[in-house]
C-alpha cells in the first residue's frame, strides 16, 4: 500500500555541520540518528538543528554494534577523505605512514559505514567524498568500495563526480557514490546539473568588512615570495587572488592559516584580505540564517570540510520520487533481512598509522 504521509527516517554519520542533511531534510526526511567525533562541529550542528537529539561521537563503537542505531530508510555519510585526499596522501607519504585502507585510523571508517548499511539494509545511501577517491592507489582503493557495496552488500550503486560550480562561485569537485537497496531505474550519470553560467564572487562577498581579514604586510610579502619560488621551478603553488567577477578555487580546511588558496582583491595597491567566515558559508551554499556559534579558526575548517549544500539538495530532490516509491514497495520482509559480514582486510596497529 502507497504511504500516505511523504516522510521517511535518514541517519547522518560523520555529519560534520549538517551538509547532507540540509538536503535530505528539503525532501521529507527527519534525522533519527547523527554521529560526528569533533565538539567543534558539534556545537555548530547542535545550534542549527536544536530539534535534534544527542549528536554521537566515535562511529566505530555503532559499527561494532550497529543494532544501538535507530532503523532507518536512508544512510547518510562524508567519510572522513584524509585518507584518499591528494594533500592527505602526500603527507603520509613524506611521513612513510600508510593511508587509505591500510590505516587503522582513518581509512577503514568506510567499512564501519558499510558494518551499518549490512545490518540496517536502508533502502539507499549517498555517500560523499574528494574526487581523489576513484584514483587513489591506482584505482584500487575506488574498487574495493564499490566491491563491497556491490557484491558484498548486493545493492545497485553508481558514482558520479560533480563539481559546486552552477551552484556556488567556487571549483569544488567530489565523489558522491549513491545505492539503492532494490533495481532503480535513478540514473546518476544521467541526472541534469543546472545549465548556464553559475555565480560569481561577488554574489557573496559582504560590503562592508574588518580590518582584521587584511592580511598583514608581512604575511602577503611572504605569500607572493613563495608564489614566485615555485613558479621559477615551474610549480603550480602558491597565493591566488579573485575578483568580483571570478570563481575561486576549492575552499579548504587549512584556510585558516593564510587564506592563500582564496584572496580577495581589495583594488589597485592595496593588501588582499580573507574570506569572513559568513563568506565562506556563502561560499558552500549555507544561507545567511545558518548560526556560526564557534571562533573564525573553527568556522573555516568546518565550511572547508563540508560539502556545498545546494549540490546535496540538487542529488536529495533527482533521488526522491525514487526513495520514496522503494519505501511504498517495500515488505516487512526486508526489515528481517539477514545482517551480511563485510571482509574487512587486514590492518596494522593504531600506531603504525601516527
Amino acid at each position: 500500500m502507497p504511504r500516505t504521509a511523504k516522510s521517511f527516517k535518514f541517519i547522518d554519520l560523520f555529519a560534520g555541520i549538517g551538509g547532507l542533511r540540509r538536503g535530505f531534510q528539503s525532501i521529507g526526511g527527519h534525522c533519527v540518528f547523527t554521529s560526528e567525533w569533533d565538539r567543534w562541529s558539534k556545537l555548530t550542528y547542535e545550534a542549527n538543528y536544536p530539534d535534534n537529539g544527542e549528536v554521537e561521537g566515535d562511529i566505530r563503537q555503532f559499527a561494532e554494534n550497529p543494532g544501538l542505531i535507530p532503523s532507518h530508510d536512508v544512510l547518510l555519510a562524508g567519510f572522513p577523505c584524509q585518507p584518499f585526499s591528494i594533500a592527505g596522501v602526500s603527507k603520509k607519504n613524506a611521513l612513510g605512514r600508510p593511508h587509505g585502507f591500510l590505516c587503522d585510523t582513518q581509512g577503514t571508517l568506510f567499512f564501519d559505514t558499510a558494518q551499518i548499511i549490512a545490518h540496517h539494509r536502508p533502502v539507499a545511501f549517498l555517500l560523499e567524498n574528494v574526487k581523489n577517491l576513484e584514483s587513489h592507489d591506482g584505482g584500487k582503493t575506488f574498487a574495493t568500495i564499490m566491491h563491497v557495496l556491490r557484491e558484498e552488500l548486493g545493492y545497485h550503486v553508481q558514482g558520479r563526480v560533480i563539481s559546486s560550480e552552477p551552484w556556488v562561485p567556487q571549483k569544488r569537485k567530489r565523489i558522491f557514490i549513491v545505492g539503492f537497496r532494490e533495481k532503480s531505474k535513478f540514473d546518476l550519470e544521467k541526472m541534469k546539473l543546472p545549465e548556464g553560467p553559475g555565480p560569481t564572487l561577488g554574489s557573496i562577498l559582504e560590503p562592508e568588512v574588518d580590518s582584521k581579514y587584511t592580511l598583514t604586510p608581512h604575511l602577503w610579502k611572504y605569500l607572493q615570495d613563495y608564489k614566485a619560488k615555485h613558479n621559477a621551478a615551474g610549480n603550480g603553488f602558491g597565493c591566488s587572488v579573485f575578483g568580483s567577477n571570478d570563481v575561486t578555487r576549492t575552499l579548504s580546511a587549512r584556510y585558516y592559516k593564510d587564506g592563500s588558496e582564496i584572496l580577495i582583491d581589495r583594488g589597485k595597491g592595496k593588501i588582499p584580505r580573507r574570506l569572513t567566515p559568513r563568506e565562506c558559508a556563502r561560499l558552500m551554499g549555507y544561507p545567511d540564517s545558518f548560526k556560526i556559534p564557534v571562533s573564525d579558526t573553527q568556522a573555516y575548517r568546518q565550511f572547508g570540510n563540508s560539502v556545498v549544500a545546494p549540490a546535496v539538495a540538487h542529488i536529495a530532490k533527482a533521488m526522491k520520487r525514487y526513495i520514496y516509491a522503494a519505501l511504498d514497495a517495500e515488505g516487512p520482509e526486508h526489515r528481517a533481512a539477514p545482517t551480511r559480514a563485510v571482509t574487512r582486510p587486514d590492518r596494522p596497529s593504531v600506531e603504525a598509522c601516527g
